[in-house]
C-alpha cells in the first residue's frame, strides 16, 4: 500500500503488481516471519500477524500458500535477523516520501534507497524531515464493486465494529480507525458478512504536492516503482497528488 489512502490509487497499483505476485509474496512473507517471532504463531492472539494474513489474502494469495507460510516462518523466526528501518526525504518538485523496510543488511539497503532517490530527481534526508507531513490513521476498505452496500446500514454496522469516518470510494467504502484497533475494526466487519480488502495502517499526508512538469511526473513515476521494486520496501507513503 502506498501514496495516500485512496482506494482508487491503492487499487491501480494492486493491479500493476497483478505480474508481480512473487514478489508482493516475498515483501509478505518477511512481515509475517517478523510478527511471528514478536507474538507468536497464533493469529488469534497475534493481532500483527491476522491483520498480515488478511493482508495476504487480499493481495490473492492462496489459503495453501499462506498455511505453507505461517509453518515455515514458525521455524524461521528463531533465526530471522530482519530490522526495520525507515528512510524519509524527498522527490522531484519538493514532493514528500516515507520509505518503510524491513532489511537483513541495512548498509546495504540504506545505500539502494539513495541511489534510487539521487537517480530520480530526489534526495535523501534525514530522520523526521517529512514525517510531521503525515499522521498515522488505520484504513479498513471494503470491497463495493457491484454497489450493494446500503449507506445507512454501513453507518450503524461500521460505528458498531469501532470505526470512526467512512466515505464511499469508486467500488468500495474507506473507513478511518484507531491505528491501533485497526485490525479489530476489519475483522468485526468480516464477521457481519463484509468483505474486507485490506485493513491496516496508513501515513496520510496533511497536505499535497501536485506535478505539472513532464519530466518530473516521469521521474516521480519511476522512482516510486523502483522503490516498491525493491524486496527490502515494504511501503512506500508520499503525497504527490497524482
Amino acid at each position: 500500500m502506498s501514496g495516500h489512502s485512496k482506494w482508487s490509487t491503492i487499487k491501480r497499483k494492486k493491479g500493476e503488481k497483478d505480474g508481480a505476485r512473487a514478489k508482493v509474496f516475498t515483501k509478505i512473507s518477511r512481515e509475517i516471519i517478523v510478527a511471528v517471532k514478536e507474538g507468536g504463531a497464533d493469529p488469534s492472539s497475534n493481532s500483527k500477524l491476522a491483520q498480515l494474513i488478511q493482508k495476504a489474502k487480499s493481495n490473492n494469495i492462496p489459503n495453501d500458500n499462506i498455511d505453507r507460510l505461517l509453518k515455515k516462518a514458525s521455524g524461521d523466526a528463531e533465526k530471522s535477523n530482519y530490522e526495520d528501518c525507515v528512510y524519509e526525504g524527498y522527490g522531484p518538485n519538493g514532493v514528500a516520501l516515507i520509505v518503510e523496510c524491513l532489511t537483513d543488511n541495512r548498509n546495504r539497503t540504506a545505500g539502494e534507497i539513495r541511489h534510487y532517490f539521487d537517480k530520480f530527481g530526489g534526495n535523501l534526508g534525514t530522520s523526521g524531515c517529512v514525517s510531521f507531513m503525515f499522521s498515522t490513521k488505520g484504513i479498513v476498505v471494503l470491497d463495493n464493486e457491484d454497489e450493494t452496500i446500503d449507506e445507512d446500514k454501513a453507518m450503524e454496522d461500521i460505528l458498531e465494529a469501532g470505526g470512526d469516518d467512512f466515505t464511499f470510494e469508486e467500488g468500495c467504502v474507506e473507513i478511518t480507525t484507531d491505528p491501533s484497533t485497526v485490525a479489530e475494526v476489519g475483522n468485526a466487519l468480516a464477521a457481519m458478512g463484509y468483505t474486507v480488502l485490506s485493513a491496516e495502517p496508513a501515513k496520510i499526508p496533511a497536505t499535497y504536492t501536485a506535478l505539472t512538469d513532464e519530466d518530473h511526473i516521469k521521474k516521480m513515476t519511476l522512482l516510486l516503482e523502483t522503490l516498491e521494486d525493491n524486496d527490502d520496501v515494504q511501503n512506500v507513503w508520499h503525497n504527490w497528488e497524482e
